[in-house]
């Protein structure tokens, strides 16, 4: 900044001629404006500005311009005058480099009225005023570029903020009020009715890739992804789509332990099916990883729902078994539940356990004395394997 101060003429023959250009600043506004639109639409995009808006930003800027050639302002990289047009610009949605080429014109402008006024002034004046002319330019340029990106991070965040909080009323259940859910459809971009798939992700660093809201968009599918303490939540919005096949779009993209909903209908419904979620998620092992549908879980969830119940069944179902010391039972446990998962066929589950089939049979045979019952049975099969699934999720200890 000392550099641009050091070159800031101040002579009376600067001042003289600044003061005469500033008699033309509604001329040198209008050529401005003149200047700014061209045939290319990318450079001319002032589209959200009203023309008085553009007229009184471009006077205010000419004439910022001369003061500080003439000295009568400092620091131009501080510049309010520019950093007020940033942010009015920024907020209007004027594209960036527009704006920094409308900033050159009105250099140029400014310079060429400058040097047409110069007349009999030396020539190291005139290089003065020169470098003081686009000193000021740069300066002013700085200062709007800063004042533009702040706002435009300012914006993301407000906007961040509100999608945040319009994502938070929507698993609190907010969409059931029809105005909501509309309001909220608009501005996430997703249809306040029709079937929606709300996903939940967990684990010590749950993760969803980046960019999956737009790699999913891509393929059609709108859906956005909101992270909370422990969690990251995405609603996935279906239009007419097989829930399945969009879950295994989402699935290549989730890394962590994560499960979905069944489908539920409309923006009024995301607060049932996040508790689904949720469910869904519980019923899984902490070490798990990838995802998976509720509807995949519902034995295990039926246990979850029904924690003193659970207990019982436990208890009645293998609880002789549970008394035996930990590694005698953990064997006979692995066993019954390798053998219901053959379809209860001893000799396909003995390679799985590493053992000859009759020490299957036999390890069978102790379980039915030790419980008093036999382990054959459509009655017997589901009660074994609830009271397995229960241990397997940890809600009831082993003695």
């Amino acid at each position: 900044m000392a550099a641009r101060t050091e070159h800031t003429p101040s002579t009376a023959g600067t001042r003289d001629l600044v003061a005469a250009c500033r008699t033309e600043i509604p001329e040198l506004t209008r050529q401005l404006i003149a200047a700014i639109f061209t045939d290319i639409p990318e450079w001319t995009d002032y589209s959200p500005v009203s023309r008085d808006d553009l007229h009184r930003a471009c006077c205010r800027y000419l004439t910022r311009v001369l003061e500080l050639i003439a000295g009568e302002v400092a620091d131009p990289d501080r510049d309010e005058v520019a950093a007020a047009i940033g942010r009015n610009r920024a907020a209007q949605g004027v594209p960036l480099e527009a704006m920094l080429r409308t900033f050159r014109l009105g250099g140029q402008i400014v310079w060429e009225a400058l040097l047409d006024k110069a007349g009999e002034l030396p020539p190291g004046e005139v290089r003065k005023i020169g470098v003081a002319t686009w000193s000021a330019i740069d300066g002013m340029s700085s200062a709007l570029v800063t004042s533009y990106r702040g706002t435009e991070l300012e914006q993301v965040r407000r906007d961040e903020r509100r999608r945040h909080g319009l994502i938070e009323d929507l698993l609190a259940g907010s969409a059931r009020d029809a105005t909501f859910a509309v309001r909220a459809a608009r501005e996430l971009n997703l249809p306040a009715q029709g079937g929606y798939l709300v996903v939940v992700v967990r684990g010590d660093r749950p993760k969803v890739e980046i960019g999956t809201e737009t790699a999913l968009a891509a393929l059609g599918i709108r859906s956005v992804w909101h992270d909370r303490v422990d969690t990251v939540v995405g609603l996935v919005s279906l239009e007419q789509r097989d829930g399945s096949a969009v879950l295994d779009q989402v699935r290549t993209r989730i890394r962590g332990r994560a499960a979905a909903s069944p489908v539920v209908q409309g923006l009024a419904q995301i607060e049932t099916g996040h508790a689904l979620a949720l469910l869904g998620l519980e019923t899984l092992p902490a070490a798990s990883q990838g995802l998976v549908s509720l509807e995949q879980r519902y034995p295990e969830a039926l246990l979850l729902r029904s924690a003193d119940l659970t207990a019982l069944m436990v208890a009645r179902t293998l609880g002789p078994v549970l008394e035996l010391p930990t590694r005698e039972h953990e064997i006979l446990l692995r066993t019954l539940a390798i053998w219901l998962q053959e379809n209860c066929s001893a000799a396909n589950a003995a390679p799985r356990l590493h053992c000859h089939r009759n020490t299957v049979i036999n390890r069978l045979q102790r379980i039915s004395a030790l419980l008093g019952r036999r382990l054959e049975g459509q009655r017997a099969y589901l009660e074994l394997s609830l009271a397995l699934a229960a241990l397997e999720m940890g809600l009831i200890e082993p003695a």
